[in-house]
């Protein structure tokens, strides 16, 4: 049995749902995100795992034990918040020390605990100030101790780094899952960073309107998409909507024939030919040339470049075709081989494509 089950967690609030059905296994010392957009039902299924919450249905047991009704303080659970919930009229020392201290712990094991965690987090030297001098990262590297602390069963997170600055936010990410890693602590993270959750997680959990989408690796979720939110929410992706003319050659066509693409994946759903269908392909995987200059792809198609957009070592280019735009990201380095309003070609291969049936995987919601 897994370490962590949740099972068919449901959650209503004055008649909306905020979660449903929710249903997943986590296993001893893995790190799983929650990735959604606001109002997808995260938070609220971290907060019932913490104990925060009560589910309607559903149960959830930790280690063999069901914890569905244990009071928060009994369930073992670290939790640090968004708002870093620092204690103002105490050092970083004792704000560390706090959990401790109401467990009743010696003082001598709290000396050590506090000394051994604050040099964990890099906070060594700063256990004597106050939250108002500590940087945003330095105090939400404080509560992170603070949680760790009391020695929980299982670290949860909920969207602790929204509130900081863009590189404090990559640094301490990265901080969060070294510390994670060199405990072996189970942690639920709850994000709408998408790179975040993809840099630092085992497995990532998709959250729509409540529901699951998709429970996969962070590879698996941006390479195989299982639905059109997926596909669309993680990562920057294009779509060709078309027909299927062939399955068994796997040809795609323009509605209106004025383009054709070669796919490789048409297993996805039973999909007859003439079936609306829909080819995402990721901006990476498009090569783009001078006309009839293309390397051997099995796609080839034509459009006219519109913006080229400086993001450091990748460059992406914007590009009109038949009315509809197109993303393809380049290397810096070869941003000056193009021109704007001239035609390109773009260029992919037939794995490159991923297909939908645009009955099996319905549109997002206007």
């Amino acid at each position: 049995m897994s370490y962590l089950v949740l099972t068919h967690l449901n959650k209503t609030y004055d008649g909306t749902t905020a979660v449903n059905d929710f249903s997943l296994q986590v296993e001893k010392g893995e790190f799983i995100s929650l990735l959604g957009p606001s109002g997808c039902g995260k938070t609220t299924t971290l907060r019932m795992v913490a104990g925060f919450e009560t589910p309607d249905s559903g149960s959830i047991h930790l280690d063999g034990e069901e914890i569905t009704s244990i009071p928060p303080n009994h369930r073992g659970m670290g939790m640090v918040f968004q708002s870093y919930a620092l204690f103002p009229n105490m050092t970083a020392w004792n704000n560390v020390a706090f959990g401790l201290r109401v467990a009743k712990i010696p003082t001598a094991k709290i000396n050590n605990r506090v000394n051994e965690l604050l040099d964990l987090v890099d906070l060594s030297d700063d256990g004597h100030k106050y939250a108002r001098e500590m940087s945003g990262g330095q105090q939400q590297r404080v509560a992170l101790a603070r949680a760790l602390a009391i020695e929980p069963r299982v670290l949860l997170l909920d969207e602790p780094l929204s509130a900081l600055d863009a590189v404090v936010r990559v640094s301490l990410r990265h901080e969060i899952r070294r510390i994670q890693s060199a405990l072996g602590i189970t942690t639920i993270y709850v994000t709408h960073d998408q790179e975040e959750a993809l840099s630092i997680s085992d497995r990532v959990v998709v959250m729509r309107q409540a529901v699951i989408e998709q429970i996969g690796t962070p590879e698996e979720i941006y390479i195989q998409p299982q639905t059109r939110f997926v596909a669309t929410f993680v990562g920057t992706i294009n779509q060709f909507s078309g027909i299927m003319k062939d399955k068994q050659k796997g040809l795609v066509t323009g509605i209106n024939g004025d383009w054709e693409l070669s796919i490789a994946q048409i297993s996805q759903g039973k999909i007859p030919e003439g079936a609306p269908i829909t080819v995402f392909v990721r901006p990476e995987e498009i090569h783009v040339s001078k006309i009839d200059k293309s390397a051997d792809y099995a796609n080839s198609l034509q459009a006219v470049l519109k913006t080229i957009t400086l993001l450091g070592p990748v460059t992406r280019l914007n590009l009109d075709f038949y009315g509809q735009s197109i993303i393809a990201d380049i290397k810096t380095v070869d941003r000056h081989r193009f021109i704007l309003n001239k035609p390109v070609e773009l260029s992919f291969s037939r794995e490159a494509c991923r297909i939908m049936s645009d009955d099996d995987f319905p549109h997002d919601d206007d």
